[in-house]
C-alpha cells in the first residue's frame, strides 16, 4: 500500500485502520489505535498460542524479525536492539546502568514528559547531578541552548526528540554529532517522533520508544537502543534468567550477562505487544517514514490554516513567526491555546461527537487542545473537527 490508494479508497482506509469507521482520531501524540496488520498479528499469536505453548518457534522467529525490523527504522545493527517498553523503563535502564562519579553532571529539560525527567533527578540520591535546560521558548531544545547548560563533568545530555506539548522536533543529528565530538553521551526518547519522521542513531548512544504512539504498535511493546560499544559499560540493572547466563536455567555463582540487545532483558518478553509492533513497524516502513513524514506535515498546516481564523493561537506561535523557526523543527504535534474559551469543554464536546483529541496543560496551568494526526488522517476529517469547534465556540 501508498499512502495515495489509503487516502484515495476510503473502505481501504477503513479496513487497515478500523478506528475511521467509528471515528476522527487525532491523538496520537497519546495512545493511538491499532492498525488492522497489528490486530491480525496478534490474533494470529493468540490463536497459536491457544494450541501450543505461547513461547514457540513461530513466536521466537516473530522475535527475530522485531528486532530486524526495529533496527531498519534506526539505521542500527540488530544486536544493538532491546525488546523493552515503556519508554520509561528504557530510559531508566540507562539512567542506573551508567556507571556514575559522584559530581557527574547530566543535563535534562525539566518541562519534558516525565518519563524523561525523574530517571535523571532521581540520581542526585548517587551524587550525580542533574542540570535543567532553560530554552527561550518552550520546549525549543537547540544546540545554542544545550551549549550553555554544558560543563566540565557533563557526562550526558538527554532529550526528547519532540516536545510533547510544543512539539518542537530536536535536530538529533546536529545535536549528537556536536556532542559526541566532545565526549558526552546523548540518550534519546523517541517516542514523539519515531514512526512519524526518520531517525538516525549515527550520533545517539541510546534511545528508547515505547510503539503506542506514532509507531501504531501496542501499549507496553516498545524498543531500547543501545550502541554496540556502550554495551560493555552500560551495566544491566534488571537481572534474570534471560540476561544473565544460565545454562538449563540454572543459577551459577558469577554473573555473566549474555550479549547484544538481549543483554537487558531479564526475563520473558512481552511476545503478543512485540508481535504487534513488528507488524506496525513493517507497515509503516512499507510505505515509507519519509513519505509519512512529509504527509503528517502536510496535515499539520491544514489544520492551523482552519484554527486560526477561530481565534486559536500556537503554542510555539511567537517562535513560528520569528527568524529562529525551522520547518524541520515541525512535528505532528499541534497545541493550540484560546483566549475565551473553556478548552476542557471543547474537548469533551469534540469526543461526544466522535472526535478524539487531547487536552493538556503546561507547568502554568494553562490549557491547550493539542491535536496530532497521523498520515491516515484525511483533509475532511480536519473540516469536520473545525466545524465541530464553531458550532461550540
Amino acid at each position: 500500500m501508498t499512502i495515495n490508494e489509503i487516502l484515495q479508497s476510503e473502505s481501504l482506509r477503513r479496513e487497515q485502520f478500523p478506528v475511521t469507521a467509528h471515528r476522527i482520531f487525532l491523538a496520537h501524540a497519546g495512545v493511538a489505535p491499532l492498525p488492522k496488520v497489528a490486530v491480525d498479528a496478534m490474533n494470529e499469536f493468540c490463536a497459536r498460542g491457544s494450541m501450543h505453548a505461547q513461547e514457540n518457534a513461530w513466536s521466537n522467529g516473530q522475535m527475530f524479525a522485531a528486532r530486524d525490523i526495529s533496527a531498519r527504522l534506526l539505521g542500527c545493527a540488530s544486536d544493538e536492539i532491546s525488546l523493552l517498553g515503556p519508554t520509561a523503563l528504557g530510559l531508566s535502564v540507562v539512567a542506573n546502568g551508567i556507571p556514575w562519579r559522584p559530581g557527574d553532571e547530566v543535563v535534562y529539560y525539566p518541562d519534558d514528559y516525565p518519563a524523561n525527567v525523574y530517571p535523571w533527578t532521581h540520581l542526585a540520591s548517587r551524587g550525580v547531578i542533574p542540570v535543567p535546560l532553560r530554552p527561550e521558548y518552550p520546549g525549543v531544545i537547540t544546540m545554542d541552548t544545550i551549549e550553555a547548560a554544558l560543563r566540565p563533568r557533563t557526562r550526558l545530555v538527554t532529550l526528547a526528540t519532540c516536545n510533547f506539548l510544543s512539539g518542537f522536533r530536536v535536530d538529533v543529528d546536529n545535536v549528537g554529532y556536536e556532542l559526541r565530538k566532545r565526549g558526552i553521551l546523548f540518550c534519546l526518547d523517541a517516542i514523539q517522533t519515531l514512526g512519524a519522521f526518520p531517525i538516525s542513531v549515527q550520533h545517539v548512544d541510546f534511545l528508547s520508544a515505547d510503539s503506542h504512539k506514532w509507531m501504531l504498535g501496542p501499549a507496553a511493546a516498545g524498543i531500547l537502543y543501545v550502541r554496540r560499544e556502550l554495551q560493555d559499560t552500560l551495566r544491566p540493572s534488571l537481572l534474570g534468567s534471560w540476561n544473565v547466563h544460565s545454562p538449563q536455567f540454572v543459577a551459577q555463582p558469577d554473573i555473566r550477562f549474555e550479549t547484544g540487545g538481549r543483554r537487558y532483558e531479564p526475563g520473558m518478553l512481552n511476545l503478543p505487544g512485540t508481535v504487534g509492533m513488528a507488524a506496525s513497524l513493517k507497515l509503516l516502513l512499507d510505505i515509507g517514514i519519509d513519505a509519512i513524514g512529509k504527509r503528517i506535515l502536510e496535515l499539520r498546516e491544514v489544520l492551523l490554516r482552519r484554527l486560526e481564523p477561530l481565534g486559536f493561537h500556537q503554542y510555539l506561535e511567537a517562535f513560528d513567526r520569528g527568524d529562529a523557526a525551522n520547518g524541520t523543527n515541525r512535528s505532528g504535534i499541534v497545541s493550540v491555546a484560546h483566549e475565551t474559551q473553556d478548552l476542557k469543554r471543547l474537548a469533551r464536546e469534540l469526543e461526544a461527537n466522535g472526535v478524539t483529541v487531547s487536552c493538556r496543560e503546561n507547568r502554568a496551568g494553562q490549557v491547550f487542545l493539542r491535536f496530532s494526526p497521523h498520515f491516515y488522517n484525511i483533509e475532511a476529517e480536519l473540516d469536520r473537527t473545525v466545524e465541530l469547534l464553531c458550532r461550540g465556540l
